[in-house]
């Protein structure tokens, strides 16, 4: 007759090595309870959980997509939080030009940080390897990464808020409130512009148009300025007041109509 043995009174006894379901393998090197046992599983289970629930929202603070978070810290020397990242599947290995995969070359300069939108008053960046491809077109260049442009130190995101920031305030209060100089602040706008304007017709649906010219450097200087009397958005803008800058915006924009 065989005695019946209590779940809190069973053992397991192992010297080696077992192997927890996706928690890897676990050295017990002795006797546990089994009550003790999946206690343990269960907190390495919720510690998981947490840090999943962890690298998610730092995904989506840092506006990251096709990305995967390895892991956050906090850097003493910078005072700044560090997100270290890696392109997922799908963006790895990438020209950084053209975005076309292509073989490794090297490493390159190793790893790199790119700014990032701030958590509160404390500066974050991305982390992340940086290794060079050799595209068949662009020669050897550095892989693309989905959170920057190519070449960019700051995040997409980061770019985005520069240029609402400009757009809606003075350009002196964006380089304040977000601690980059002048210069950074016009290649930022740059770089958006030249984004929208890849994107956006603004040609399209015109019908009815509005012309007039503002003034700037306390009146000593001028932009002519186009926009859509229907929509209100800027359809054209360049310097000068004459008839000629308003042909020139005639010639851009029936440039802009031809493939």
């Amino acid at each position: 007759m065989c005695a019946q043995v209590q779940p809190s009174e069973a053992h397991i006894t192992r010297s080696s090595a077992v192997s927890v379901g996706g928690l890897g393998r676990v050295d017990t090197g002795c006797t546990l309870s089994a009550s003790r046992f999946l206690g343990y599983v269960t907190a390495r289970k919720h510690e998981e959980q947490i840090r999943v629930q962890n690298n998610r929202v730092w995904e989506r603070a840092c506006g990251l997509d096709r990305t995967v978070v390895e892991g956050v810290r906090f850097d003493d020397k910078t005072g700044a939080i560090i997100v270290s990242v890696r392109p997922d599947s799908r963006a790895r290995s990438r020209c950084g030009r053209c975005g076309r995969r292509s073989p490794g070359y090297d490493s390159g300069d190793g790893r790199r940080r790119w700014r990032a939108l701030d958590a509160g008053t404390t500066a974050v960046f991305v982390e992340a390897d940086a290794p060079r491809v050799q595209c068949r077109t662009h020669g050897q260049t550095v892989v693309q990464v989905p959170w920057a442009r190519h070449g960019v130190g700051h995040t997409r995101d980061f770019d985005a808020m520069a240029a609402w920031l400009t757009v809606r305030t003075s350009k002196s209060a964006t380089c304040q409130l977000l601690g980059v100089a002048w210069r950074t602040i016009g290649s930022i706008i740059t770089r958006v512009n030249n984004d929208v304007e890849a994107r956006v017709d603004r040609l399209e649906g015109l019908r009815r148009i509005g012309i007039d010219e503002i003034s700037y450097k306390r009146g000593h200087r001028y932009l002519i300025v186009v926009v859509d009397h229907d929509t209100g958005r800027l359809v054209w803008a360049g310097p000068g007041r004459s008839e000629a800058a308003l042909r020139c915006s005639s010639t851009n924009s029936e440039s802009n109509e031809q493939p």
